[in-house]
């Protein structure tokens, strides 16, 4: 039997396989309000297969957005158009999950088809982003505006309040988004965070915020539903955020009642240099699942049903996060269960004629 394809439980929940759609930035959105286009995304990712399918990267403040289309949960308008994709998520068997994220000193950009690098100015529609200290992701982006513990507390309070939000608004799992070089990131690593006061400098200082995020998450989070924070667990450049100290935060995230680590890396260095391949992520899930006693979800590079068997079977994870081969092949999991031997995928009905070729032609086919 295929490990991919068996149902895993977080808690009280359920999921119907180990096979994930990571959070994809679509830039698509006004005033941070879902529409058709997240529907379809998400929904035909739903009809495909998956078993776990997170929003992207959803803003829980206006300044907190990568670019000014990016989808958003710092207001009570914004619930029901969500509401209509987990409907719809849900009715097909599958877990919403959305991930709660602020882009810190990378947001204000331009969305990335445009071909435009660094920051969008305020006489252009952006805004002054915001970090833990005024240092810039790179020269073209504008230096942010240095964070008071004041200002801290209300980031963490708008955490909280986006996740009472997504809880209205149906979903199942909750991620916080600490990689990737967005703002909790931001305050992990020393190549961005040179405060010197507590929430600085030392490494108990710089993982300060991360924690209180996910305790105050946590806290209004229903008991039986799981909460998963994604990690960079390298930033691939000397004296940045390594993986030792991403296992000492797994283990200390895990005390606080978090259930799964999604570890992925990079993001805070425009000089990193990232040797990629098929699965280069996987040790720092493996490492992180063996040394922090904590569930863990990977991603990079994984392409074939085959490769993501054997990472859940040696231990090294136990979800896989699909990104880019999802947009290639949104019925990926369905697909997978065909190459792995197995006869667990049900296809829609609505489709089910089409996916058996030994079937005989009815006359109800020659109309379509």
């Amino acid at each position: 039997m295929s490990l991919l394809l068996e149902p895993y439980t977080l808690r009280q929940l359920t999921l119907p396989n180990r096979i994930a759609v990571s959070p994809m930035c679509q830039y698509s959105s006004v005033d941070g309000l879902a529409n058709d286009w997240h529907l379809v995304h998400l929904g035909s990712r739903a009809v495909g297969g998956a078993g776990l399918i997170f929003t992207e990267a959803t803003a829980v403040t206006a300044e907190g957005r990568i670019t000014a289309q990016d989808l958003g949960l710092w207001c009570d308008e914004q619930i029901a158009p969500l509401q209509r994709i987990t409907r719809f998520i849900t009715a097909q068997g599958v877990v919403p999950g959305i991930q709660l994220a602020h882009a810190g000193r990378k947001a204000s950009t331009h969305r990335p088809w445009l071909g435009k690098h660094g920051s969008v100015k305020p006489e252009d529609g952006g805004w002054v982003p915001v970090g833990p200290s005024k240092i810039a992701f790179d020269p073209q982006h504008t230096a942010p505006t240095e964070l008071s513990e004041g200002q801290i507390h209300e980031v963490i309070q708008a955490f909280v309040e986006a996740a009472r939000r997504a809880l209205v608004a149906g979903f199942k799992v909750v991620e916080v988004h600490a990689a990737h070089g967005y703002l909790l990131h931001q305050f992990l690593s020393p190549l961005s965070n040179q405060r010197r006061d507590q929430y600085g400098s030392s490494f108990e200082n710089r993982i300060r915020l991360t924690l209180q995020v996910t305790e105050a998450v946590r806290e209004v989070w229903p008991s039986e539903l799981p909460l998963f924070v994604r990690v960079s667990a390298t930033d691939w450049v000397e004296d940045g955020w390594n993986p030792d100290e991403t296992v000492e935060l797994a283990k200390r995230l895990k005390a606080l009642g978090a259930d799964l680590i999604d570890v992925s890396s990079g993001g805070t260095s425009m000089n990193a240099e990232i040797p990629t391949g098929p699965g280069y992520q996987t040790r720092f899930a493996e490492r992180v699942r063996k040394e922090s006693g904590i569930a863990t979800g990977t991603v990079g590079m994984i392409t074939e049903p085959a490769q993501a068997e054997h990472i859940l079977r040696t231990g090294q994870a136990d979800i896989i996060l699909l990104a880019r081969e999802l947009l290639r092949d949104p019925y990926w999991p369905l697909h997978a269960d065909d190459d792995l031997g197995g006869q667990k995928a049900i296809w829609p009905a609505q489709y089910q004629r089409a996916t058996h070729r030994d079937q005989p032609i009815h006359e109800s086919d020659l109309r379509d």
